[in-house]
């Protein structure tokens, strides 16, 4: 070590020492232990040397005896002057880990883990702050890290540890101390110490955290991967445990108590749909339920297509309907009217079919799709609409018509309107059926039934 910078850290760090001591003074400060405890001269030279082996064995990547020189310096400085530095603490840590892992006797092994363990309570207790605000949750998640890994027969008070972490962090909890809480989680329901609702409960609370930290990112970025990588260890650890039955049988009896707990209500359906359990009777219950409550229009449209599923159109329509209404997007409403056309179809009612085609088109007028959806009603219901070799086949020319229209505001449909199109001239009237009926091609011609629009007559090719 170079006597001289020595003896410049010296100086330097006594005259912060001054400074300091005047600005606690001015501030009114009162702490029972001063900072620099009560031998400020011994406690700023021991704070040089620490630091300086320390720095030592960090270059050296913490591989040579300097850690030993550091510790002799910091202990005195951890049980004389421990508001000196919050390095004290964050280097205390790394320290310990170092001497941990290569201790051999188990005695001496517990013994410093008893010391990292107390090095993050000082710290708690002398640092509970940075910057004005709380660092306990962040300080409980390393401690409950490191208990979990040096003291694994005592997961109770791991679990303890880093759920307190997570309450106190939520969102900014940090994704391995999210990894460690979860395995927590199962260790006590495999020791019997907990039910296995706590593991689903654990899951469905940890895993909407990384859900709102891998939006905060872009995909790829080194943060998303990170929070990517602890998603996919928790989803890995969950399986076993991700039983729709399970599910189902836990939180059927949670929703049987509260029915109406918009939070509940959330987290069910949140975890089932991870779960593809959304086709049980459980889902569609939590479901209604949570439209009655809250009632959004992705609410309604999603009781729309389970509706849809189970084959009642009525209830899938009035949803729908309740969704069109809801939503204050144009694309939204849209969606709605689309859905809703095509509910109105399997149900026949061609009239009502058409007409929430047409608002969706009012609302996007480049959707090609819903120009087909009105041509396939023309031609499904073209024999239904006339009586003779004629009439049961000019709704033939008013779906062309609207399979013309369709390629002609959208590109992207083209192909399947221009499918429809060569099949359905086929079903055009022969000529000889046109010149009998008195019609000639090119003529207007107004077909009835339930179209009721205006087209030109055409023969078959």
């Amino acid at each position: 070590m170079n006597g001289k910078s020595l003896i410049f850290g010296l100086f330097v760090v006594i005259g912060s020492l001054f400074f300091t001591m005047g600005a606690n003074a001015q501030t009114g400060e009162k702490e029972k232990i001063p900072k620099y405890g009560e031998d400020s001269v011994k406690s700023i030279r021991k704070l040089s040397l620490y630091q300086e082996f320390y720095d030592q064995w960090k270059d050296q990547g913490y591989k040579t005896d300097a850690i030993h020189d550091a510790l002799k310096s910091w202990r005195y400085l951890f049980d004389k002057a421990p508001r000196i530095t919050e390095n004290l603490y964050i280097h205390g840590t790394k320290m310990y880990r170092n001497l941990i892992k290569k201790a051999d006797d188990k005695e001496r092994k517990e013994a410093l883990i008893d010391t990292l363990m107390m090095v993050y309570d000082k710290r708690l207790t002398y640092f509970p702050t940075s910057d004005g605000k709380s660092q306990e949750g962040k300080i409980l998640g390393y401690k409950g890290v490191d208990f979990y890994r040096y003291r694994p027969e005592k997961i109770d008070k791991a679990h303890n540890i880093l759920k307190k972490s997570v309450e106190k962090r939520g969102v900014n909890s940090q994704s391995a101390v999210l990894v460690y809480y979860f395995r927590t989680a199962i260790k006590k329901v495999e020791k019997g110490n907990a039910e296995k609702e706590l593991i689903v409960n654990t899951y469905d609370e940890i895993s909407n955290i990384i859900d709102k930290n891998l939006e905060r990112y872009d995909e790829g970025s080194r943060y998303y991967n990170q929070w990517e990588t602890a998603k996919n260890a928790i989803e890995s650890s969950f399986e076993p445990w991700a039983e729709c039955e399970d599910l189902i049988s836990i939180y059927g009896k949670k929703f049987e108590e509260e029915p109406e707990n918009p939070e509940l209500l959330r987290k069910i359906t949140n975890l089932l749909d991870k779960k593809d359990c959304d086709d049980s009777d459980l889902y569609f219950k939590t479901k209604t339920n949570l439209y009655k409550v809250d009632s959004t229009g992705d609410h309604a449209m999603d009781l729309a297509k389970m509706n849809i599923e189970k084959e009642k159109y009525d209830k899938a329509a009035a949803y729908l309907q309740e969704a069109a209404n809801l939503y204050e997007e144009d694309v939204n409403k849209a969606d709605a009217y689309k859905l809703l056309a095509r509910v109105n179809m399997f149900m026949k009612n061609h009239r009502k079919a058409r007409q929430n085609a047409y608002k969706a088109l009012d609302l996007i007028p480049k959707d090609g799709e819903l120009y087909l959806m009105i041509g396939d009603m023309y031609a499904a219901t073209a024999k239904e609409c006339g009586n003779n070799d004629l009439t049961s086949k000019v709704a033939y020319w008013a779906a062309v018509d609207k399979y013309k229209k369709a390629k002609q505001i959208d590109e992207t449909i083209a192909d399947e309107a221009n499918k429809r199109i060569r099949e359905y001239k086929k079903h055009f009237p022969k000529k000889e059926t046109i010149f009998f009926h008195d019609l000639n091609q090119g003529d207007e011609y107004e077909v009835g039934c339930w179209i009721n629009e205006t087209t030109t007559v055409r023969a078959s090719d």
